[in-house]
């Protein structure tokens, strides 16, 4: 625990000691009902979300392996149904029910924040049951078939240090060999009423199934458990070698068939029928899907159209950025020239993989130095540096960030993608890792963990507008920090916040307004220097994952006017420090739930003044 957790933690004891001595002549008080009444509530709602929790992680015990739980390690998500996704609702509905049986005026503090999410996250839900997601149940971005793959790696949550983690294991691909054959049904199902992937998406897709299908066993990413037997001193060599015997088998007869049946599924059956277009709003009530994945992504009242121009206007602020950085540096050439030369000049990029992850290790210690100018509870995990694996690295983004294993026993994970390495120009090496890492989302989804106050269900959930609107704005702390002193890595940090500006526009245009995938790609191109290979991948991922990348910048300009109207309502009493505790300390929470906390805040900070 932080310390200003643990400070908080023993306030909040001895309140309740002081008022329990303070009413006990007088059990029947209306003082002691009315706070009899709110405790009441307040251990209702505990009970809820730790029941919710608790049940959840029978129903997905993938889950319950990443956050630590071990039970279920065997087991697998049940296979794609109308049982199934029926009973999923049936689920969300009973705690909806139960929630909102509670008095929500008895609430406050955390159990207000508890409710007030597990509340709106049920809603969510059950709206989002509306739209038949499940017809296509995975893309080149996200699918069961990759976190499958980083399961049965043994670099992931998933342990392998006993013989009953191997077997558990074994189990496991017994179930997910079931429900990719339920994945076929229902993208089967899904092409019969017009809700199919993009051909453009089917296409890299085929690669990521392809890479499984090894002739040599040893060669399989699955095989990984099976090469780490050597140096595991819990379990004797005879038990070692039949082990090694039986895995061996599991890849050879269960896991490599299983993506082979799906490659032919895809390959011969599906891509045919693959869509040629790539918006939602193309598809059965794609409009009415498109504004719920608004809504669930931005946890925000905003419509495309709102969206749209927003981003508009951000590009073209942006590029007025670049201008004065190109004027900086002496650049004679006009903006597009600029951008060529960024493109192609040696200087800017890496000659090898270990380079890029040399410079990321690099900057690690020089952020690591600044940031208790602007923090006042930090990480107790720290992170790594890695390359994203190659059985994924075609198809994912440029970098991404693991959490720690809760129990501590895994730092963080921040992953860069050195498969092209034109995609990783060494100006970006400073924003990409304070985005990343420290203080974006390594502090976010670190602090998040380690808050022992915070029930189950919200230590270890998201909301991708708080994370990325929370790394999209830690990145704007650089200059506050020091950081970005020279003109090229300041220019890195347009890079990034451009290409999230351009995402508004792309991912709204496509899934709203009818844009093409060459249209998408035309407009980034004209508004960055991003490599060609990088854009491609960014636009696919947007068609692939409608609305998400929307979060980033509505989730820093909400954080962003969080600051700025705490900074005038209390002037020079503002602490930046004890802000940025608020906004982290509660975990990840939608931006209107946030907002109102932090005007709790404000108005608690004003009484503390006067005083």
């Amino acid at each position: 625990m932080n310390k200003s957790v643990m400070a908080l933690s023993i306030a909040l004891a001895l309140t309740t000691s002081l008022t329990g001595c303070t009413h006990s002549s007088n059990k029947s008080s209306p003082v002691v009902q009315a706070e009899n009444t709110r405790q009441l509530e307040a251990k209702k709602v505990n009970e809820i979300v730790e029941q919710f929790f608790t049940e959840m992680l029978v129903l997905d015990p993938l889950t319950a392996t990443e956050v630590g739980v071990n039970d279920y390690n065997d087991r697998f998500i049940a296979p794609i149904s109308k049982q199934s996704i029926e009973e999923n609702i049936a689920f969300e509905q009973k705690y909806l029910n139960r929630i909102s049986a509670i008095d929500v005026n008895q609430l406050s503090g955390q159990d207000l924040l508890s409710y007030q999410v597990f509340k709106r996250d049920r809603e969510v839900a059950i709206a989002g049951y509306e739209f038949p997601e499940h017809y296509i149940p995975f893309n080149q971005m996200y699918g069961i078939h990759n976190d499958f793959a980083m399961l049965g790696s043994g670099e992931s949550s998933q342990p392998f240090n006993t013989e009953k983690d191997y077997r558990d294991f074994m189990k496991r691909a017994e179930g997910f060999s079931a429900y990719m054959d339920s994945t076929i049904l229902s993208m089967r199902e899904g092409s019969k009423k017009g809700v199919v992937l993009p051909k453009a998406i089917i296409k890299k897709l085929l690669p990521q199934f392809q890479t499984h299908l090894v002739k040599n066993i040893e060669d399989s990413v699955f095989y990984g458990p099976v090469k780490q037997l050597q140096a595991n001193t819990n379990i004797n060599t005879n038990d070692k070698e039949r082990l090694a015997r039986d895995y061996s088998q599991m890849i050879q007869n269960v896991i490599i068939p299983t993506y082979q049946k799906t490659l032919s599924f895809l390959t011969t059956e599906y891509a045919p029928l693959g869509s040629d277009t790539v918006g939602l709003s193309h598809l059965p009530n794609g409009k009415a899907w498109y504004d719920h994945m608004i809504t669930h992504h931005t946890t925000l009242p905003l419509t495309a159209d709102e969206i749209h121009e927003f981003g508009q206007q951000e590009v073209a602020r942006i590029l007025a950025e670049m201008k004065k950085v190109k004027q900086t540096v002496g650049f004679k050439g006009n903006l597009a020239e600029f951008f060529t030369f960024l493109k192609e000049d040696e200087q800017f990029y890496f000659s090898s993989p270990e380079e890029v992850i040399a410079a990321y290790e690099g900057v690690k210690d020089k952020i690591n130095s600044r940031v208790s100018q602007l923090f006042e509870v930090f990480p107790k995990a720290d992170y790594q540096v890695k390359e994203v694996e190659a059985f994924r690295a075609a198809s994912s983004a440029g970098a991404s960030y693991q959490a720690p294993a809760p129990d501590g026993s895994r730092p963080g994970t921040f992953y860069i993608n050195t498969f092209n390495l034109k995609a990783q120009p060494n100006f970006i090496v400073e924003t990409l890792s304070i985005h990343e890492a420290s203080p974006g989302h390594h502090f976010q989804a670190s602090i998040q963990q380690e808050v022992e106050s915070l029930p189950k269900f919200r230590k270890f959930g998201n909301f991708t507008v708080y994370e990325e609107g929370w790394a999209l704005y830690a990145e704007s702390l650089g200059k506050e920090m020091g950081l970005f002193t020279d003109p090229y890595q300041w220019y890195g940090r347009l890079v990034d916040e451009q290409l999230r500006a351009m995402r508004l526009v792309v991912d709204t245009g496509m899934h709203a307004k009818g844009w093409t995938r060459e249209q998408a790609i035309d407009f980034m191109t004209k508004n960055s220097s991003m490599a060609d290979s990088d854009i491609e991948a960014e636009v696919e991922r947007y068609v692939s994952i409608p609305g998400q990348a929307l979060s980033y910048k509505t989730g820093q300009r909400a954080i962003q006017q969080m600051r700025e109207s705490a900074k005038k309502s209390l002037g020079s009493a503002f602490d930046i420090k004890k802000f940025h505790t608020q906004i982290l300390i509660d975990g990840s929470l939608p931006m209107p739930i946030l907002a109102a906390k932090i005007e709790r805040w404000v108005d608690a900070q004003k009484v503390t003044a006067k005083h």
